[in-house]
């Protein structure tokens, strides 16, 4: 299995800090998000991982240049963003011919990736997409997923004000090639996938709970959190693929 990480937003939520760091070098107790995620998807068996850049680009290739597993991971540039759907069909000469992993790397996560993608192989049968879930302390500002007691995804309810739940969408995901080529049949180039793909896949996503760490960093609300919560040797253990 291959990785996609999504590096290329312009994280501006985070503002005045992102106007020279892009959110994915966004330091957890000095440890970049992206160094954290390169370590854990190839901890966790991935084979290789693409790398998508837009803002800032230079500060992302040069840090991928530097890291130790450099040789494993492709950069991606893109002069207009795509959208998640439109970097999967963009990219998809890099993403191999079997299931990919497609990661939002400006969130902060301890998910056991081994774990997850074991979780794929062992899904029921017609479902195309696995789906990270965690528990949420702000369910308002995430995407809250209703699920069946298999752990079928039943509703989706994007930023509600009153919704029912805190398991929320992890932004982690593993998809069949039919999920890319469900985007690349919109027939344009920028595609959302949680807009415009994910909502025809009902009744075929398969969910699994992250049984860890994981936070959306994208306030500086958010960012204070994770690193009250975390002790530098917690994010050096995440780092370390632990």
């Amino acid at each position: 299995m291959r990785a996609l990480l999504l590096a290329a937003g312009f994280g501006t939520r985070l503002r005045p800090l992102t106007e020279t760091v892009p959110k994915c070098l966004v330091p957890i107790h000095g440890t970049p998000l992206l160094g954290i995620w390169i370590a854990r998807v190839f901890a966790g068996g991935i084979e290789r991982a693409v790398v998508n850049t837009h803002y800032l680009p230079d500060q992302v290739r040069a840090f991928v240049g530097d890291h130790a597993a450099r040789d494993r991971i492709d950069l991606f540039h893109e002069e207009e963003l795509l959208g998640t759907g439109g970097t999967m069909l963009a990219a998809r000469h890099l993403l191999g011919d079997g299931p990919v992993m497609v990661v939002h790397a400006d969130n902060l996560s301890g998910i056991d990736i081994a774990g997850f993608a074991a979780a794929h192989a062992s899904r029921p049968e017609g479902a195309l997409m696995t789906m990270a879930l965690f528990e949420t302390d702000a369910p308002q500002s995430c995407g809250i997923v209703v699920t069946d007691a298999d752990g079928m995804a039943l509703e989706f309810h994007e930023k509600v004000p009153d919704p029912p739940g805190t398991l929320a969408n992890a932004a982690v995901y593993i998809v069949e090639p039919e999920v890319i080529d469900m985007a690349a049949a919109l027939g344009k180039p920028v595609v959302d996938l949680s807009t415009e793909v994910i909502p025809g896949l009902i009744g075929r996503i398969y969910t699994w709970r992250i049984n860890g760490y994981h936070r959306d960093i994208g306030t500086p609300e958010a960012l204070a959190k994770a690193h009250a919560e975390l002790s530098p040797g917690d994010v050096a253990r995440m780092a370390g693929g632990a």
